[in-house]
């Protein structure tokens, strides 16, 4: 019997790789005939963790639907950051701390979405609710899904649950949060040999808002005008994927970590409903967005209210 594919969002990033591996586990030792995959290529700031806790990374595929008897999808539910046969995969189980969107199913399913910051948080109530052990290389993971979705609990999607989730993990994963969550975060922020390509690319996610095609990329970044320096390259590679898939909205978040703000580079025939959206004034297609950090709670919301 082909097994049941466990597997995150189009360019993974922390919280979708390790969750996924997480929850693979979890069933596994309930049982289970499952397999951990994902969508794309492993960033920085996940090997650093995979490597860490001795992990190796889940096998890479584009589409799920003919060499599976069921899915479980973990840290999204919107098809179009989805496989690209998604619409063909049978969904057994989603478990998300997103919004629910452009999402159906046949058949009923599994469905827990709480307001979050991280999967895996989510998955740590799992593994106790079925009475399940973390080991102390999943509990490493877990503990580096949570402190990449949280910025290290800076981010306003940062819950308690969060907070506490992560200090339990790191005791059974044997680490100090703050030192180790730091090491990774910045391990994730070293964009110098990154192309523009990879930069746009790195943890891109596509929206319906309205009647409008928006994607948004997030990076991290110590020092933000390293990444901006770069606009010009940057640009040619966002005109060229709002060409290809028809968007009507880029925004390129680059975050910074120490400061917790956010400079976004927004181009496309929407690119106004920045400015309505943050009250800011683009000035050479950025603009400074004091304070924003998430693209969950402080982006992708007032984007999608500004483009109704």
């Amino acid at each position: 019997m082909n097994k049941t594919l466990i597997f995150g969002h189009k360019n993974p990033d922390t919280d979708t790789i390790c969750s996924a591996i997480a929850y693979a586990h979890l069933k596994k030792e309930l049982g289970a005939n499952v397999e951990a995959v994902r969508l794309g290529e492993v960033n920085g700031e996940t090997k650093y963790a995979l490597e860490h806790f001795g992990v190796e990374a889940p096998r890479l595929v584009e589409t799920v639907a003919k060499e599976s008897n069921g899915v479980i999808l973990v840290d999204h539910n919107e098809f179009q950051q989805s496989a690209a046969d998604i619409e063909d995969a049978h969904i057994l189980e989603v478990i998300d701390h997103h919004r629910v969107s452009n999402f159906q199913t046949a058949d009923p399913l599994y469905m827990r979405v709480e307001p979050v910051g991280c999967t895996a948080t989510i998955l740590k109530k799992l593994y106790k609710e079925k009475s399940v052990e973390i080991p102390k290389n999943i509990a490493g993971l877990m503990l580096s899904a949570i402190v990449s979705d949280s910025l290290l609990f800076k981010s306003p999607t940062c819950t308690d649950e969060d907070i506490a989730a992560a200090k339990e993990l790191a005791t059974i994963a044997g680490v100090d949060v703050d030192k180790y969550g730091l090491d990774m975060l910045k391990a994730g922020a070293d964009l110098s040999e990154k192309t523009a390509a990879e930069l746009i690319s790195i943890d891109a996610k596509e929206f319906a808002m309205g009647n409008y095609k928006v994607e948004v990329a997030q990076v991290n970044a110590v020092d933000v005008s390293e990444v901006m320096a770069r606009q010009t390259e940057l640009e040619e590679k966002l005109n060229d994927v709002i060409s290809s898939k028809g968007l009507d909205l880029f925004v390129l978040v680059v975050t910074d970590i120490l400061n917790s703000d956010s400079t976004a580079l927004a181009l496309g025939q929407k690119a106004d409903a920045v400015e309505k959206a943050f009250n800011v004034t683009l000035d050479n297609h950025t603009a400074v967005l004091k304070g924003v950090v998430s693209r969950k709670k402080q982006i992708v919301p007032v984007l999608t209210e500004a483009l109704k």
